[in-house]
This record gives C-alpha cells, structure tokens and sequence, in this order.
C-alpha cells in the first residue's frame, strides 16, 4: 500500500501568515509512525514568523469585531461544507501523519464536521443579560446590561493526537466569538491542520473578511515562546501535557490561558455492574487512537466481587484489539507516534513488572511487516504497584492497569488519589452509587455506563487539578474568549 500523501504540495514551501502567505524558514519532514516512511513535506517557521502573525492578526481584530452574527455564522457554515467537500482526503492525509487507525480518523473528520456546525448556531445564542441595577439605591432610575466582546487575539496550541478536530475546538470558537487566531500545530503532526486553515483563508477572503483572521505558524519552542509570551494575544487556548500547560499558563500571565491537559483516567465497575458491558468499554475505550487519548481508559478499578470474572472476559476479548496497519479497515492499534513514545512506554511495563506487576492480556501484530519501532502491544496488566507511572502518569498508550478493591467508596477514593482530573466513569446498576460517584469524584466529567472517553463536542470539555482550567466545547470556549463589556445607563 503506498504512503503518498493527498497534501497539496504548493503549501509545503509557505506557511499561512497574513494576507498571502509568507516563505517558510526551512520544512521538516513528516513520518508514517507505521513504517517510518516520509509522507511530505511541511513548512518550518521562527520567532521572526510568529511575531509578524501577531501584528497582522492584530491589524485583523477591527474586521473581525466588525463581522456581524449573519456574517459569522455564514462563515462556519461555509468552512464546514469546505471541509465536508475533502473529508476522505483530509481522513486518509490524517492515518498518514498520526499513524492512528482509519477507523479512529474517521470519527476525528465526523466530529469535526459536528464542532464547525455547533459553532455556527452557537453564534445566533452570545445574548447578554440585563442588571437591576436599582437593587442599590445610587443605581435607581438607570439601566444596566451587559453584551458579549471579542477578547482579542487567540493562540490556540494542539497536540499531535487529534490535530484536525483539536485546531478546530479553537479555531471555530474563535471565529465564532469575532477574535482572529494563530494556531501552532504540533510538529509531528502538522499537514492535515495546513490544508484546513488554507481551506478556511479562503473562505474567509470570499466573504470579504480577511485572511489573517487564522493564521498558522509551524515550528519549534521558540515559536510557542514568542505568541504566547506576547501582551497582544488575549487569550491561550493550549492541548498537550501537564508540564507544558503549566508553563504556558506562566508565561501568559496575567492574561487568559485555557489549558486542556492529560490524565490517567479511572473507570469504577461496582459490584452489581453488567460485567459484559464494562469489558465491552475496556476494549472500545482502552486502545482507540493507539491509546493516545487523554481520556482513553487507563486505571480499572474493580469491586473485589467481580474481579476475577471481568479479567477472564477480558482476556478472552484482546484478540479483537486486532495490531497492524493504520490503513487496513481492521486494525484498532497502531504504532504510537514515535519511537521515543513507545520507549517511554514500555520502560515504564518493564519497570512496573520488575516491580511486581503482571501481564494478563496482550495482543500482538500478526502481520509481520509492522516492526515500526513505535509498536506497544495492547496490554493488561495486574498487581501494578500504585506509585508506578503506570498507575499514576499519563500513559497516552494502548496500556491499561487493574486493580480490586472492596467498596465504591473505596473505588471512589482511589481514582481520587490522582494529580489529574479530567473524567471518569463507573458501571453500576445502583442508582445511587451513580449519584455518588457523580458527586464525589474530583473530575471535570463523570460517565455512567458508558467509556470515560465519551465526548460530545457540544458539552463543556475539560478537567480539574493537573488535567487544566476552562472548558471547550463550542459555546463553552466562545465564553472563554469573549468578555463581558458592561453598560450603564441614566437616561437624560
């Protein structure tokens, strides 16, 4: 099968900075994680690059403040059938670069499509409210409400997992809320991302906005340094690490950072639990993107009474956890990004096994073509000690650990017992143990009977402790990038 890239190749010499594009520094390649093959070539910028796309996207702010709601909101609906219109080749460029399984590329484009339709309809809802402000008596007689502005300049940075559907999460909430943005891909993952801002310029410029509302710039830490650490970008919507988030959200101080960061998520299956319907989510939950999901399921921690038949039924579902080539319609796990990923990964089993930690269920690649040294097999693992980093980092893997306990209330406590806290799910029949991990879990988000990685791109996304601040979602990040401009007024 060949590994040609759909990527058009009059982008690879340009990136997408003010009106017409600027000359790259240098490009980079782009691998195939399956096989290590090069797939294009894609643009390379500096920090000389990442400051002229802030003054244009700050010459752009006025246009786009201007932009009225019938405006914007035909702009999204134009972007979105834009993209509709080269869905299946934006899908295949993304099993390139990525490596990820078709499948799972499918779902990223369908989910993208959903994120650019919400935020056209969430446009015609930035309403405002009015104040009654005679509750005190200095306010009798005047009238106050309060409308909704465009912050300012975005900065959106995404991680290299879900590079199409992530750059979306804050583009189109950015131009939904009338703010010019400039987004950084990341480096591994970055033509996919191209191709749909150029697709979104052009759109732009047909509806007489300009093309430096969305820019792009490529390229290494000195470029994240230069937009985030710059006064004029009013808001930094960041994907990626906990690490990195934080010091983002330092060097953006005192202005906005919304930070969408890992976790090693826990999903609880109680006593009374339909133990079917918890390994059928361990398997659709555990490995999907090659485990690559800040979401995808990591920590299980099982009531004591079902312990034993839940890894039985387990093991005897690996086999469909099928290893291979991203491409075949089949395979559901996939070679990690890079080698050092895969590295870092099975360091941490063998440690963890050193340790005392067993193997329970694993699948392996059948074809024997796929010795990419970014393959980690799917993997179960018992007896995992609780300060390991397979317990208590972010994996980002196709590896998840087990563990018994002998109560929800201990259940809840020890997926508590994390710096993370983005979501969590529980498989019950009680309903009131359902409340009750709604109510005490330390989580942004709570499942109940279905994977912790559910995601509606409509809901309010985003997580507690080291898993970040603020919440996307369409409606929800169009909050984050506006403020509120109050009016008081007495009338004459």
């Amino acid at each position: 099968m060949s590994t040609h890239s759909p990527f058009p190749a009059p982008l690879a010499a340009t990136l997408p900075v003010g009106e017409n594009g600027v000359p790259a520094t240098s490009s980079t390649d782009v691998i195939f994680p399956y096989d290590g093959s090069v797939i294009g070539q894609a643009p390379f910028g500096d920090a000389a690059i990442a400051a002229l796309a802030l003054d244009e996207a700050t010459a752009a702010l006025p246009a786009m403040a201007a932009a009225t709601t019938g405006a914007r909101r035909a702009v999204l609906s134009d972007i979105h059938d834009a993209l509709a219109a080269r869905s299946a080749e934006l899908r295949e460029l993304l099993v390139l670069e990525t490596g990820k399984p078709a499948v799972d590329c499918g779902v990223e484009m369908a989910r993208t499509l959903t994120t650019w339709t919400a935020a056209a309809e969430e446009v015609t809802r930035m309403t405002g409210e009015t104040v009654p402000l005679d509750l005190q008596p200095l306010g009798a007689g005047m009238l106050g409400y309060y409308t909704r502005r465009p912050a300012g300049v975005v900065v959106g940075i995404a991680g290299f997992n879900y590079p199409v559907l992530l750059a979306s999460h804050k583009i189109a909430p950015a131009l939904a809320a009338g703010c010019p943005i400039i987004l950084k891909p990341s480096p591994d993952t970055p033509l996919a991302t191209l191709w749909m801002v150029d697709l979104i310029r052009g759109v732009l410029a047909a509806h007489g906005l300009p093309r430096s509302a969305v820019q792009l710039v490529n390229g290494g830490i000195e470029v994240g340094e230069t937009l985030v650490r710059d006064p004029r970008a009013a808001v930094v919507s960041f994907t990626g690490s906990a690490g990195v988030g934080h010091q983002i959200a330092r060097d953006a101080a005192p202005r906005k950072a919304v930070l969408e960061l890992g976790s090693n998520t826990g999903l609880i299956v109680d006593a009374d639990a339909d133990v079917d319907a918890a390994v059928d989510a361990v398997v659709r939950g555990g490995f999907y993107a090659n485990g690559q999901a800040c979401i995808s399921v990591q920590r299980v921690v099982l009531h004591q009474d079902i312990a034993t038949e839940f890894a039985t039924k387990l093991a005897v579902r690996m086999p469909e956890v099928v290893v291979g080539d991203p491409r075949d319609a089949a395979t559901r796990v996939a070679p990690v990004i890079n080698a050092a990923s895969a590295d870092r990964i099975n360091s941490w089993i063998a440690d963890a096994m050193a340790a005392g930690a067993r193997i329970v269920a694993t699948n392996a690649a059948k074809d024997p073509d796929a010795t990419a040294p970014g393959l980690v097999n799917p993997t179960v693992l018992i007896d995992v000690p609780r300060t390991s980093p397979l317990w208590c980092q972010e994996i980002f893997g196709p590896v998840l650990c087990l563990d018994t306990v002998a109560s929800m209330d201990e259940a809840i406590d020890l997926v508590n017992d994390s710096r993370y806290g983005l979501q969590a799910a529980v498989y019950t029949r009680s309903l009131a143990n359902a409340f009750e991990a709604i109510n005490r879990l330390d989580v942004g988000g709570v499942v109940v009977n279905e994977i912790p990685g559910f995601r509606s791109d409509i809901m309010p996304y985003g997580g507690v402790k080291d898993s970040g601040i603020g919440r996307e979602g369409p409606r929800w990040a169009i909050e984050e990038f506006t403020i509120t401009r109050m009016a008081m007024i007495r009338p004459a």
